[in-house]
């Protein structure tokens, strides 16, 4: 089978992940367990989940000219993601995430830094990429301007794109009815409803954390049931499915079997810590949807 060709454009972090057994409370200061670097950004954790899923995977994003930015380029590298951002910035820190897990769940802080350099004009410089691939997945962690062109250029060669509206803000019309399909958590949905009044359901596919995924056909939701696994880290669930299903359905396949490719890849992922490194690679998530 032809490797899916996927172009993903959005943020690149890196995670600093601190595990504790009792969160803080405002003002409070308690010990915790463990701390690590992690790389992280939505953008980057969605390229390599769908390159270890066997797709071949163009990341357009931005880094600073700092040791993040170069840990980070070099372990894309070797994720096999080809990253877009060949001049690091000099006068923008490479993004952050500071993340709190506590009781199998997370908290977040985002600093964009570099991520907010993913403009118009740069992400226009990768036309080629997007006309090229055989699917698009974008998400709301770089500029809404640079989402728009993104959108733009895929419709403009025909290109299918998935949105991952995260985290949620106002979306155009017109961004709405050029989407092919938005991937949102419960909440996201619930907030689309709101804005939209129920328009571009048919677009939606829900994902539900440990009860799985829904998507919208002949007026009723459609339940993808979620597998049975053991909880260590949530928080790149919601990056796996949105690579997986970039992958599934890049590959031809229909959406029910699309998101249950997804739904058992972002099982998979919160059994590991971390985002990137909990991410399942083809053979293991073959293994388990056989062993189901």
């Amino acid at each position: 089978m032809k490797r899916p060709k996927i172009t993903i454009v959005g943020s690149i972090n890196m995670d600093l992940v601190t595990t504790t057994q009792v969160r803080p409370k405002v003002g409070e200061t308690v010990l915790g367990n463990n701390f690590s670097m992690i790389p992280g950004g939505k953008g980057a954790n969605q390229a390599v989940a769908a390159a270890r899923l066997g797709a071949e995977v163009t990341l357009i994003g931005r880094v600073g000219d700092d040791s993040f930015g170069a840990l980070l380029t070099q372990h894309l590298e070797k994720e096999g993601v080809k990253l877009s951002n060949s001049f690091p910035l000099k006068d923008k820190g490479t993004g952050i995430a500071s993340i709190i897990v506590s009781e199998g769940d997370n908290s977040i802080i985002v600093v964009p830094g570099a991520n907010t350099e993913v403009t118009p004009e740069y992400v226009t410089k990768f036309e080629k990429e997007i006309a090229g691939s055989d699917i698009v997945l974008v998400q709301l962690e770089i500029p809404i301007s640079a989402v728009e062109v993104t959108v733009q250029l895929a419709t403009k060669h025909k290109v299918p794109v998935i949105l991952n509206p995260a985290p949620m803000q106002l979306l155009s019309e017109t961004l709405l009815q050029q989407i092919s399909y938005i991937t949102p958590n419960e909440t996201e949905a619930k907030e689309l409803e709101e804005l939209t009044g129920g328009k571009h359901r048919e677009k939606l596919i829900t994902t539900m954390g440990k009860k799985g995924a829904s998507f919208w056909r002949d007026n009723q939701w459609i339940k993808v049931d979620s597998f049975s696994v053991d909880l260590v880290d949530s928080t790149g669930a919601g990056d796996s499915f949105n690579g997986a299903l970039a992958v599934a359905l890049s590959e031809g396949r229909k959406l029910d079997e699309a998101c249950q490719f997804a739904v058992a890849a972002g099982a998979l992922a919160v059994t590991k810590l971390g985002a990137q490194s909990g991410m399942p690679m083809r053979e293991e998530l073959t293994q388990f949807l056989e062993r189901q």
